[in-house]
Parts: structure tokens; sequence; C-alpha cells
């Protein structure tokens, strides 16, 4: 099949669901300028110890813990959504996609204008005191990195967390609303994510009318109607048009 035919089927496909949702990956932000985590030669855990990023680890050292993660930070705080979010909010307006599973954690999909968003591992762009529970603007935190300062609560003193999940801790309660997500959905869009990750990774095994947009393999590739090796943007973008032009009727 070409790639103009598995952009039409997808395109039908998305018209023809009445409960559609999508579930996106690293692959999608990186089109932002937000690095992967598991990509050889470029990904984060290339170049950090994934030991450093555990719950254990942070309680230790939060300090050293903001020191680590201090340009990753940046990173995501001056990220602006690309094409692929912006079609996703696009198609969240109209009605074609229900909800936005995603496994990033740098809320650009919020950014584009996407309302229906669930974080399963958690978001980088607020943290929370561990005492008084008060939430916290990443740019506020990066503020006080700045200045050389641990970014204590400015309510009470506390130490702030990233709203992250780290490696240790349970999954937070938008995964079961993700898999409840999945269970009703007939149609599961899966961008940029290689699907190897649990347990978002498992997901797709529950969904119907499955299709991939992702540059490398993924487990699921054989069982998916439709497997689009492309840029998420550039996929996402072609089958908004596909469905212009089949809401025009030619």
């Amino acid at each position: 099949m070409s790639l103009d035919e598995k952009i039409r089927r997808a395109a039908r496909i998305l018209k023809e669901a009445r409960h559609a949702v999508v579930l996106t990956g690293a692959g999608i932000s990186t089109e932002s300028g937000i690095p992967d985590f598991r990509s050889p030669g470029t990904g984060l855990w290339e170049k950090e110890d994934p030991e450093d990023f555990t719950i254990d680890s942070f309680n230790r050292d939060p300090g050293a813990f903001y020191r680590r993660i201090r340009p990753l930070l940046t990173i995501i705080n001056e990220a602006e959504p690309n094409d692929g979010h912006k079609v996703l909010a696009e198609l969240e307006q109209r009605g074609r996609i229900k909800i936005i599973i995603t496994q990033n954690i740098d809320g650009l999909h919020q950014q584009a204008g996407s309302r229906r968003v669930l974080d399963v591992h958690g978001t980088f762009k607020t943290g929370t005191c561990q005492s008084c529970r008060q939430k916290n603007d990443l740019a506020d935190l990066l503020l006080v990195l700045d200045r050389g300062d641990e970014p204590d609560c400015p309510q009470c003193g506390g130490v702030i967390k990233p709203d992250v999940v780290l490696f240790g801790e349970e999954m937070p309660d938008d995964f079961q609303r993700a898999h409840r997500e999945t269970l009703k959905c007939d149609c599961m869009l899966v961008v940029g994510s290689s699907l190897q990750v649990a347990p978002v990774g498992f997901l797709p095994r529950y969904s119907k009318n499955l299709m991939i947009i992702n540059r490398g393999t993924t487990p699921y590739d054989e069982e998916a109607r439709v497997v689009i090796r492309s840029s998420a943007g550039q996929a996402l973008q072609r089958i908004l048009e596909e469905l212009d032009i089949l809401r025009q009727g030619f």
C-alpha cells in the first residue's frame, strides 16, 4: 500500500469512528526540539543514569535531582507545539477524536489547545509541594534555579517535586482513565510511540481499528490496520487535509 493510500485509509477510519482515542509518545515532541529518552545515541538515557531519576534518588537529594534535570526543564519550558500537536487539537475541536493519552511530560498538547489530555507519565510543567500540596509552575521553578537556589515551596518552605512519574512511583489516576478510554474506543491512533514502555505500551492490545504513525517499528505493526512510517507532523497534516476532502464529498 502506498503512502497516499495509507493516508486515505487513516482518514476514512477516523471519519467513521465514534470514539477515537489518540496515544502519543516522544516522536511527536522531538519535532519541537524535545529529546526522547530511549533512541540509541540520542536518547536521554544514553547520557544519564536512569537510577538518578528514581523517587528514592529524588527524596535523598532534591537539589542534585534538579541540577541533573535542569537542561531538560529549560528545553521543555521554551518548547512550542508543532504541527502534529496543532492538528490533534484541531481534530479534537472538530469532534474527530475524543481524548489524547500521552506518554510525554512536556504539556505541549495542552499548549496547542487540546482540552482532553491524559498525562499518564505526569508533567514537568508543574511541581507540587510535598508538605502543603501547593502547585508551582515550571517557569517559576526555573527562576529559582537561575538564582542558584533550590526550589523550595514559597508557601511553607517544603520540598517541591515535579509532577512526573519517577521510577519507583505508582502510575497516576490518568492511567486508569486511559485504560477505560481504550476499552471504549472504536479507533486508536498511535503517534510517535515505540509502544515498548510498560504499562502504557500494552494499551493498544485492548483497542480496535489500530493505526500507527511512527518512524520505527512497534510490537503492534502486524495488528494495525494502517502503519505510516513518517514524521508525526507531516502525516497528521496530510490526514487532516484528506478529512477535509472527505467532508466536501470529493
